[in-house]
């Protein structure tokens, strides 16, 4: 299977980068193609390198993004997410008899 890729983000100088999955389902990275005028080469980022790089640059944001936007998909249609109990809402009070420990 070729490696499928997905543009992240395309900079205004044209450099583009992609993310990319190979033949293994855990073989995921960043792949960075540089424009040409750069004279730079293009190259193969981990995933993991890339996202702790957190260095707020538009192609680290745009990436983000697009993995937010997977987890909301996935939850498109699911069941409303389970929430504590209201601000100010009384605990649940202990019968008479029980015993009260304290640490």
């Amino acid at each position: 299977m070729p490696t499928m890729r997905t543009q992240i983000h395309a900079s205004g100088n044209d450099d583009r980068w992609f993310l990319c999955h190979g033949d293994d389902a855990a073989d995921v990275f960043v792949f960075h193609e540089p424009n040409g005028p750069s004279g730079g080469l293009p190259s193969r980022i981990e995933l993991t390198t890339f996202l702790a790089s957190g260095n707020g640059s538009p192609e680290h944001r745009a990436l983000l993004t697009m993995i937010g936007s997977l987890v909301e998909a996935g939850h498109a249609g699911s069941a409303p997410p389970v929430r504590g109990p209201e601000p100010g809402a009384a605990g649940a009070e202990s019968t008479p008899g029980d015993a009260t420990a304290s640490i």
